[in-house]
């Protein structure tokens, strides 16, 4: 198939306003929270609904988060862009409204599945900033974007468990609707028209992920180690609450909500390894970022302790989210004219990890305890790190072989 050339892109006039960045980082964590909110109420969700089936209200968000991924995700390279984002905050204030007034568990993860479907509209955001910014700023943009995303990610646990403590589980759900009808206006207010980049059809778009993957090796790299990473951090936060449940803490799953917060920390690494990336290159961020991880889940296993435990989380953060922003500098740079269907790929890659990893790590707890999971998190993290020195060998002998110097 042969691409097309991009067609009336965003007017230089209409390029990054000052504050839309730190807007579009708010919208993006305000999207991805709802796929998290249901984590620390289930138990409460239980009480009123029969737990046979509220047990799958994460799955189902999870699984619904997938298929948007792969559904919805390329349509940015189809649709204008502020309109699909505006009709997607909409139509999540509908399916958050639905899971808030259903009246059995099966309307409960009906709409949770498609709370999920619809709250990948944080994944048409981080694209379009990467459209809207200039080359060379492109990383601190993406960084910022991602920072406000994965804030999102950290603090909807933190915040579920408060409301649902106090309020009630329909009360947060409720409290999401406001939060997305408010994103989508901002969206509209702030966002300038830009027209699609690709005059393909839907299909086609979904038959080109297979061509994007196979044409792209720096695009497979990267989405490998950000599911390894991922894997591990997803790992990492299904089992905290039974850990810190354990004797030798005797915490409960408001104390695994405040580590939220101190996770957050880690979330300053996104701009920074933006601004790194853009002057020096992702590749030494990626691969510096990967060892962090490694030498995270080392603190998690020689310092039984909270102190350790913050540590830990501070680093692989850090590790995991610079990681992330560096290689989405690599990816969002391949084809501008498939950053949709680029981030599709990447980030449906990043989703399957942390799925794996929440089912690994499921496994290595009942089996060996916390021991298994620091194993675990070590062994993906080491995978990563294999990834990217292997990649960069293989560049510095291309660049002797040729006679070009590393940078």
């Amino acid at each position: 198939m042969t691409p097309t050339a991009p067609i009336n892109n965003v007017n230089e006039k209409t390029k990054l306003r000052p504050g839309l960045n730190l807007v579009m980082a708010v919208a993006a964590g305000v999207a991805v929270a709802n796929i998290y909110y249901n984590q620390p109420m289930l138990g409460i969700m239980e009480k009123d609904l029969p737990a046979s089936l509220t047990r799958f209200v994460p799955t189902a968000t999870q699984l619904g988060y997938a298929a948007g991924l792969f559904l919805l995700v390329p349509l940015g390279d189809l649709i204008e862009r502020r309109r699909l984002i505006v009709i997607q905050f909409g139509g999540l204030a509908v399916a958050l409204a639905i899971a808030a007034i259903a009246p059995s568990a099966a309307m409960v993860v009906l709409a949770s599945l498609l709370v999920g479907v619809l709250s990948t509209v944080a994944q048409q955001i981080v694209p379009l900033a990467a459209h809207l910014a200039t080359p060379e700023r492109r990383g601190a943009t993406v960084g910022t974007v991602m920072a406000g995303l994965l804030c999102g990610i950290l603090l909807s646990r933190t915040l579920a468990g408060f409301v649902a403590t106090y309020g009630g589980w329909r009360e947060m759900f409720w409290l999401g609707v406001p939060m997305a009808i408010g994103a989508g206006a901002l969206m509209q207010w702030m966002l300038p028209h830009s027209a699609p980049d690709t005059t393909h059809s839907y299909g086609s778009l979904l038959r080109s992920l297979g061509g994007l993957w196979s044409e792209f090796a720096a695009l497979r790299k990267a989405a490998l180690t950000q599911a390894l990473l991922f894997a591990g951090f997803s790992a990492f936060w299904t089992i905290l609450a039974l850990h810190l449940q354990e004797p030798s803490f005797s915490l409960g799953a408001a104390a695994a909500g405040l580590f939220g917060i101190v996770g957050a920390v880690g979330v300053l690494a996104a701009p920074v390894a933006g601004r790194i990336a853009d002057r020096r290159g992702p590749q030494r961020v990626i691969l510096f970022s990967a060892v962090l991880t490694l030498v995270a889940w080392g603190v998690f296993g020689a310092v039984g302790s909270i102190a350790g435990l913050i540590v830990g989380v501070i680093l692989l953060d850090f590790g995991v989210q610079s990681a992330l922003v560096s290689n989405q500098h690599i990816v969002y740079a391949l084809r501008p004219d498939a950053r949709a269907r680029l981030n599709t790929i990447f980030m449906g890659a990043m989703f399957l990890g942390g799925a794996a990893g929440s089912a690994g790590v499921t496994v290595a707890w009942q089996a060996g305890g916390w021991s298994a999971v620091v194993l675990l998190g070590a062994i993906l993290s080491a995978a990563a790190v294999l990834i990217q020195l292997v990649a960069i060998k293989r560049v510095n002998q291309v660049q002797q072989h040729v006679g070009v110097p590393g940078d």
